[in-house]
């Protein structure tokens, strides 16, 4: 197999997708709504970043807005640079889309069991991503198949690439997917909630899975989720989402140590702590604002326990607190 090429990538440069200002929007019955709003942040080569936030904040549009995969309409790009080993993504024609697609970038998304086509065998759907990206045919295609079942820990590999998505587990599904993800050797993988309705003893298989995969073949991970937990055993940088935009942004350990927006803050509050002995889990005040109606100002301050008159009026811009360190809040942009 023939490596593949880096497409006007300076060597020095360890940036593997850098996203600049990004904003989508969608028409809807009620007018077009802008679901990211001026988002911006780099993936660097080997490293996972994750974004976390409720749903409907903007994560996986933004992951799926860097693939082109987004549908327009409704959706459409109103503004900002996505570039992939230098290549724009917001610019690039179908043709080149597709050599990047499960080739470069790959994708493993929420639900294995609407991802999968019922009537294919799982061998056949993976065997067709190696097929259309890699210099294989036929049984050789097939062969690979079965190795990329037995790299993702699926028992009697050579018998179950015979067997259909029904036939299989939620846990094995999923490692169904990410054999398809992984099958062309992608330099970046794009989790998009991986273990969602796992069960917690699959969810730690899973992640563990994909963490040796990266060590093996330096890939990085776009970790897209709502569990904390999760970020805090798989990410290296992290990036706090709340209706369309970025709040914050920092390293893991300096996020989990020092939360400086209200809005992680309150998301790292509702983690259960072993060491306490009350069993009531602390909540964010409020909910999620729809999107077709954002508030004033600051988009949070409707559950800020720190609101101030100058929260409800301005919002305030993403901005370096400390070296590393970004956040959006009027209590350090004063």
């Amino acid at each position: 197999m023939q490596k593949k090429p880096d497409i006007n990538m300076d060597k020095q440069d360890n940036t593997l997708l850098s996203i600049k200002n990004l904003s989508v929007g969608f028409y809807t019955d009620e007018g077009e709504i802008v679901a990211v709003n001026d988002v911006s942040y780099d993936i660097e080569r080997g490293k996972t970043l994750a974004v976390v936030g409720e749903s409907g904040c903007g994560k996986s549009v933004t992951a799926m807005t860097a693939m082109k995969l987004i549908p327009s309409p409704p959706g459409r790009i109103l503004g900002g640079s996505i570039k992939f080993k230098g290549v724009e993504v917001t610019t690039a024609g179908e043709k080149q889309m597709r050599k990047l697609r499960g080739n470069e970038i790959a994708m493993i998304f929420q639900e294995p069991m609407t991802s999968l086509n019922p009537v294919y065998t799982i061998g056949e759907q993976i065997a067709e991503a190696i097929e259309l990206h890699q210099n294989l045919k036929g049984d050789q295609a097939w062969t690979k198949a079965v190795e990329m079942l037995d790299k993702v820990g699926i028992a009697e590999p050579a018998k179950r690439a015979w067997d259909y998505p029904h036939q299989m587990s939620g846990g094995m599904r999923q490692r169904v997917m990410i054999a398809m993800a992984i099958s062309c050797e992608p330099a970046l993988l794009i989790a998009d909630e991986p273990t969602t309705a796992l069960d917690v003893t699959i969810q730690a298989q899973i992640l563990e899975l994909l963490r040796q995969l990266q060590e093996t073949n330096n890939m990085s991970i776009l970790l897209i989720t709502h569990d904390l937990g999760v970020v805090a055993e798989n990410a290296h940088d992290v990036v706090v989402m709340y209706a369309s935009k970025i709040v914050e942004k920092a390293d893991i350990n300096s996020l989990f140590s020092k939360p400086m927006h209200p809005y992680t803050m309150g998301l790292l509050r509702s983690l259960p702590k072993l060491d306490e002995d009350s069993t009531r889990l602390e909540t964010i005040a409020g909910a999620v604002p729809n999107p077709s109606n954002f508030p004033p100002g600051c988009k949070f301050h409707p559950r800020c326990p720190h609101c101030m008159d100058i929260c409800r009026s301005e919002e305030p811009q993403l901005v370096e607190i400390e070296p590393g360190r970004h956040t959006a809040c009027w209590l350090y942009c004063k």
